[in-house]
């Protein structure tokens, strides 16, 4: 393990006010996004969405890494231009996801385990050899009665703390991404009692796997009640929630924290972030790691709306993207306003 490169790494993710972007989706979830719009499931439509994607100009003054899927890192430009290529040419750094996706996990009903550790060392090496520098594994916690059991979060925390150490083998970030699902009614306290909960859990395993903190990257869910729960927060409530949690449950040693969207609203995600950030900046509130975005559809959404698989509106999809990344680069300074939706 090269400890100075993985922490250079980390540390360039993390430069600046620039955040990630998630252009990870499975086949089955891309083709599920395009049906809905009237887009051709098909690999060259997948293709032309994502040369979209990797050659809007000026995206690296807001994106400092793109996750990519097993079938993007292989695709290329109509000019033949791998994309793994013209993100690095434009300043991005590729990543990869390497999950295989959560599937049930036996002896426990609602709940699943993430799988995909199988021949993981010889796909790292395979990655890297193409130019990845980091990588990402979800894992999916449910809430419902009873739930999270202890059984599941152990399982699932050891898979990601046996990726984690993997990847740092192979020479490539970790992204540690254990997401709270909260679509149901669950109050603010009870997510947040659960999310410190599962990190917790998860950096146990980390620390156990040996995992170099300073070399990896969490990948959280925001603290905030479920979708369906009578009572929602306000933006600053949940704000307060999130990084209380992250304070009691983070090393100080893990150089940042990207967030996941978590199918937020574009705004509302950077209306979140642009209080945390606030918050953690100001006086006597100051936090040994940083908060930035590791968006995917809070960034891609009203791209692809415009887009819509016409060739002739690549431009307008790509100024769409631009505006949304630009958004949450000003989110992460705390500069966001709703003023800028309409500008």
């Amino acid at each position: 393990m090269d400890q100075t490169a993985l922490k250079t790494t980390a540390s360039q993710l993390f430069s600046g006010d620039k955040g990630l972007l998630a252009m990870d989706e499975s086949t089955p979830s891309c083709n599920r996004r395009f049906a809905a719009l009237g887009i051709p499931q098909t690999e060259e439509a997948r293709r032309a969405w994502r040369e979209l994607i990797v050659t809007t100009p000026g995206l690296a003054k807001s994106i400092s890494g793109a996750i990519l899927f097993d079938e993007t890192i292989r695709q290329s430009t109509t000019g033949g231009t791998p994309f793994i290529n013209v993100l690095e040419d434009a300043g991005i750094i590729p990543g990869i996801k390497v999950d295989l996706g959560a599937k049930d996990l036996a002896g426990f009903p609602g709940e699943t385990i993430t799988e995909g550790l199988d021949g993981l060392r010889e796909r790292f090496a395979e990655y890297a050899r193409m130019g990845a520098r980091f990588a990402k594994w979800r894992a999916v916690i449910s809430l419902g009665e009873g739930l999270p059991t202890t059984g599941c979060l152990d399982a699932n925390a050891n898979a990601l703390a046996l990726y984690a150490a993997l990847a740092q083998e192979a020479g490539l970030v970790p992204i540690v991404e254990p997401e709270v699902l909260m679509d149901g009614d669950e109050s603010l306290e009870t997510c947040r009692a659960v999310t410190e909960r599962v990190l917790h859990i998860v950096f146990d395993h980390l620390h156990r796997q040996r995992v170099l903190m300073e070399g990896m990257i969490l990948k959280p869910n925001m603290v905030a009640p479920g979708l369906a729960c009578p009572v929602q927060a306000s933006v600053e409530a949940v704000a307060e929630a999130t990084v209380a949690s992250l304070r009691r449950s983070v090393p100080a040693a893990v150089p940042g924290i990207a967030f996941l969207s978590g199918g937020q609203s574009d705004q509302l995600a950077s209306e979140r972030l642009n209080a945390m950030s606030r918050l953690i900046s100001g006086p006597g509130a100051a936090t040994p790691w940083g908060v930035s975005f590791s968006y995917g559809r809070a960034l891609q959404r009203q791209a692809l709306e415009t887009w819509r698989g016409d060739p002739s509106k690549v431009s307008a999809a790509q100024q769409a993207l631009h505006h949304r990344a630009d958004c949450n680069r000003a989110a992460r300074r705390g500069d966001y306003s709703a003023a800028m939706e309409t500008a």
